[in-house]
């Protein structure tokens, strides 16, 4: 299938989503309450909250922003927008892309039903000092219009219930700016530095 407003062709997955997509998030940026005080970060904007610490990550040659990682409940959720075709959906590919990632580290993956819908759960080797370890990863995906928005919730929240819901609640909090410039499919949606914070590998603001 073709996209003729993005330009590409791309394979016609159904998109994957919560069914209240619309009304608990993630939101697209025309579903959002635009008077809520939202940090600013171009393609997502995050809404503050108490012990919620704001990281971006940053390319070291390009400078540019490539994700952003929010530490809460003891966990961390990484997430990044990608720009997606306005019928079909990216996940059930990303998905796959992502299992053959973790067994070419030499991890071990499974697909369940997750409160998002599909999810990867995955154990994946980490060199821990001298003695190699397993790092417990939870990789979640929401197609919404015209835009796919990918996570990644590591520590207690992709072993701990508890924290598990916590996390879960602050990626439906999520709102998505895809905005109007056309874009190919599975392109990152630019994210920027808000204006109070300086850029830097491993910036932060909360």
């Amino acid at each position: 299938m073709t996209d003729a407003s993005d330009g590409d062709a791309v394979v016609d997955h159904p998109k994957s989503a919560p069914a209240d997509r619309e009304e608990s998030g993630p939101l697209d940026v025309s579903e959002a309450n635009s008077v809520r005080p939202y940090v600013d970060l171009g393609g997502v904007k995050i809404l503050p909250r108490p012990e919620l610490a704001l990281r971006l990550e940053i390319e070291e040659g390009s400078k540019r922003v490539v994700a952003v990682a929010l530490d809460y409940a003891g966990s961390t959720l990484q997430v990044q927008p990608f720009a997606a075709p306005r019928t079909s959906g990216l996940w059930h590919e990303i998905r796959e892309q992502i299992i053959e990632q973790v067994t070419r580290q030499g991890g071990r993956s499974q697909t369940v039903d997750g409160p998002f819908g599909p999810e990867i759960r995955a154990e994946i080797p980490v060199a821990e000092g001298s003695a190699p370890g397993v790092r417990m990863a939870r990789f979640v995906g929401v197609d919404g219009p015209r835009w796919f928005l990918r996570g990644v919730i590591s520590g207690q929240g992709a072993v701990d219930a508890e924290a598990a819901a916590q996390v879960e609640d602050l990626f439906r909090s999520i709102v998505v700016v895809r905005g109007t410039t056309p874009m190919p499919p599975r392109d990152l949606i630019p994210l920027h530095v808000p204006a109070n914070v300086q850029a830097g590998s491993g910036s932060s603001a909360e």
